[in-house]
């Protein structure tokens, strides 16, 4: 079949490498791409948020399915375009999309389904957030309703902070603080069947350590050696199972990949967040795992046929990621500096190590930064420790000027397993 992602970074790059390597994939295009997908897919021009021009371009295409990465699209409603143009496509509606577009509606939701999360308060005006911040107390827990790209939640000590996030947005959730290490978990769904994905975690503050502010991510690994065997069919029990039921209750049935953030508490598992879509930079290891052929899952899903697929095959090996970001990331990033070293992990640090593209474009023969996380540089290997080693010889290789990057991803993980 013809493939075509919509997407840019370096989820739709692991999504577009996964894609070309299934022998069902006849044809693969991502628009807008970036410079590193352009080695594995055609690259087309489109605007990501305009959903007739998306549904134009796949039918133009022949595409046999359609693969909306971010959730920007997805919240817009270009699912729904591609859909009514007749054409398969691999993410939720507008309508669903809700669940990672307003926070306020993903708690609504798992109130009515059961599902287990941090009791909160939906804020919009200041004296409703004083209230809240004086409920829950310290350490504050602030998230902005909308998207945000990754960066509107704030967990602070500091209530000055925490008021100042919370009156800067026009809505918000504030919500009691989850104690526990922080798991993602993805499920494929066509909106009555859930296929759960294997557990990532990652790394969300920019320096090591967990200092710093937050971004959309800095590494990830894969597999959660430290977890209870039994989580995924506790959280497809508690949280997913429930979530999709409840949303095709309502009559706005989900279909495609619904990513639970979650903590391991004391007092058991609880959602802190949903997402509509794959999860960056957990994408890049989950996929690293990943046997099974990825194009007839997607179809299935999309096509509402995802009980007839077989269970997924997993890779015993690990998986590390780690993002090598831009200068002054996560503010305001500089781009337009040339990244060299990506031919030399290619021919000494490949097929165990390799680099998927975020922030990236070319000009002439260089390939440059244009973006805050430039570069995902994964690696897998039999153990956690040699992943995390084989990622950091490859990350060791690149020259971006004033880049930087966290040098602990997995670390504890591949310790408490026994690694170094």
């Amino acid at each position: 079949m013809k493939v075509l992602v919509i997407g840019g970074g370096a989820r739709e790059h692991a999504l577009c490498r996964s894609l070309s390597l299934d022998p069902d994939v006849t044809a693969l295009y991502c628009a807008p791409g970036n410079a590193g997908i352009a080695d594995v897919a055609e690259l087309r021009e489109v605007d990501q948020l305009d959903g007739d021009a998306v549904a134009r371009l796949a039918t133009g295409l022949g595409a046999g399915l359609v693969v909306v990465g971010p959730e920007a699209p997805l919240v817009a409603g270009v699912a729904d375009a591609v859909r009514a143009a007749g054409v398969p496509v691999f993410g939720p509606s507008a309508e669903a999309a809700r669940l990672e577009g307003s926070k306020a509606f993903a708690k609504d939701v798992m109130a009515a389904a059961g599902v287990p999360t941090a009791r909160s308060y939906v804020c919009t005006t200041p004296e409703e957030v004083d209230e809240a911040l004086d409920a829950f107390g310290a350490p504050f827990v602030v998230k902005d309703d909308g998207l945000a790209a990754g960066k509107g939640v704030v967990v602070t000590e500091d209530r000055e902070a925490a008021r100042a996030h919370a009156l800067a947005c026009d809505r918000v959730v504030i919500e009691e603080y989850l104690d526990g290490p922080e798991v993602s978990l993805f499920a494929i769904t066509d909106g009555v069947t859930v296929l759960p994905l294997q557990p990532a975690q990652d790394f969300k503050r920019a320096l090591d350590g967990d200092q710093g502010p937050n971004t959309g991510g800095m590494g990830a690994y894969s597999p959660l050696p430290w977890a209870d065997p039994k989580l995924v069919d506790e959280v497809m029990a508690t949280v997913l199972q429930p979530t999709v039921d409840e949303l095709r209750r309502r009559g706005t049935p989900f279909s495609g990949l619904l990513y639970a953030g979650l903590a391991i508490t004391s007092r058991g598992v609880r959602v802190i967040e949903f997402n509509a879509r794959f999860g960056d930079p957990e994408t890049q290891v989950v996929l690293a795992r990943l046997r099974t052929p990825l194009a007839s899952v997607l179809l299935n899903a999309a096509n509402g046929t995802l009980d007839a697929e077989p269970p997924l095959n997993w890779r015993d090996d690990a998986a590390v990621t780690v993002v090598v970001a831009s200068h002054n990331y996560p503010g305001t990033p500089r781009t337009g500096d040339p990244i060299e070293g990506l031919d030399a992990i290619a021919a000494q640090d490949a097929p165990d190590a390799y680099v998927l593209h975020a922030g990236t474009r070319r000009e002439g023969d260089a390939v440059v930064s244009a973006g805050g996380r430039v570069l995902s540089v994964t690696a897998t290997g039999p153990d956690l420790a040699q992943a995390r080693e084989r990622a950091y010889k490859a990350v060791a290789r690149i020259r971006l000027a004033g880049s930087q990057h966290r040098t602990d991803i997995a670390a504890q993980a591949a310790r408490a397993a026994g690694g170094r």
